[in-house]
């Protein structure tokens, strides 16, 4: 009989569609699901502790396939998972449309400098003159990773008169899209760098101290993908010298940013606690749905949704 070890805040939205010869154990803590996963072939056990997670997965050494609604796989003990065979499926498109309308609404507070407008109401002070006067429209954005949540950010950045520039493994010039090894070179050319790539070994410091000296000093970088793909101290630096404009950081490095963090000072820095993809009311019927389609496909052995290529992290 195939285990699957599964959380238990999901069971209202699944149940109906568990096989009857599936035996099922909904779990409730990281140390149950630590016990029942040593003999479980399915685990979806996602929980804020990333190590917990971790450390669930590599006690499931019977796992055939995990799901996780997570879209990066930072946290995953991927070595062992590739030696073990396990497949994996992630969330890619659960958060789409949340994430890429927190990227533009960072665009937009950081353009009008919203942070202090909504400071000065809570002194009750009326002010006569916005902090911030930058238009989007007629200004460039060069999106690194044109992926699901990329080129959603792209298609409501051009209905604000943005003109968009994709990055990807590949490039498409037809369509606007650089390739990986193209976008350094031009980075200087945008308004706004928005980081939307997968967090994989190689997206770790994309954006360092040369890259921050290249572009533009009226330019914003917006990070809404993974704090370790920014040089975090180089931003910091570029940040206090006014070498870039600012930045909204919906991550960063760790998180939680401790209290006494020197982020939390900057005037040129909005951040806005990993919450873009919380920021929605259906991401557990959204990760439900693709699980029951893809636990359908499991059982009939067909190919899974989003099934992710655990040599490359997505």
């Amino acid at each position: 009989m195939t285990k699957a070890v599964i959380s238990a805040l999901v069971r209202p939205l699944i149940e109906g569609v568990i096989p009857d010869d599936m035996h099922v154990v909904w779990i409730g803590s990281a140390e149950e699901a630590q016990r029942e996963v040593a003999d479980a072939d399915i685990a979806w056990v996602d929980m804020h502790d990333k190590q917990a997670m971790r450390d669930i997965m590599l006690a499931g050494e019977r796992l055939q396939w995990i799901s996780t609604l997570y879209a990066g796989l930072d946290h995953f003990p991927v070595e062992q998972l590739i030696a073990r065979g396990t497949r994996v499926t992630n969330g890619v498109g659960v958060n789409t449309i949340a994430v890429a309308e927190y990227a533009v609404l960072g665009m937009l507070s950081m353009a009008k400098g919203y942070a202090d407008v909504v400071r000065a109401a809570d002194r009750r002070e009326w002010l006569w003159a916005s902090p911030g006067t930058v238009e989007l429209d007629e200004t460039r954005a060069l999106i690194i990773g044109y992926g699901a949540i990329g080129s959603a950010i792209g298609d409501r950045l051009r209905g604000f008169g943005v003109e968009v520039t994709g990055v990807a493994r590949t490039a498409r010039p037809e369509k606007g899209i650089l390739g990986a090894g193209e976008w350094r070179a031009r980075i200087g050319e945008y308004d706004w760098v928005v980081i939307a790539t997968p967090s994989t070994r190689e997206t770790d410091a994309l954006i360092g101290e040369a890259e921050l000296a290249a572009m533009k000093d009226s330019a914003i970088l917006v990070n809404i993908a993974r704090g370790e793909c920014v040089d975090q101290d180089a931003l910091i630096a570029a940040l206090k010298a006014k070498t870039i404009a600012g930045a909204f950081l919906d991550v960063t490095t760790p998180e939680p940013l401790p209290a006494d963090h020197e982020l939390w000072t900057l005037p040129n820095v909005q951040i806005s606690m990993h919450l873009s993809g919380r920021a929605q009311t259906r991401m557990f019927q959204r990760s439900a749905s693709l699980f029951a389609e893809n636990l359908g496909r499991f059982v009939r052995q067909e190919p899974l949704i989003n099934e992710v290529d655990l040599a490359l992290g997505y």
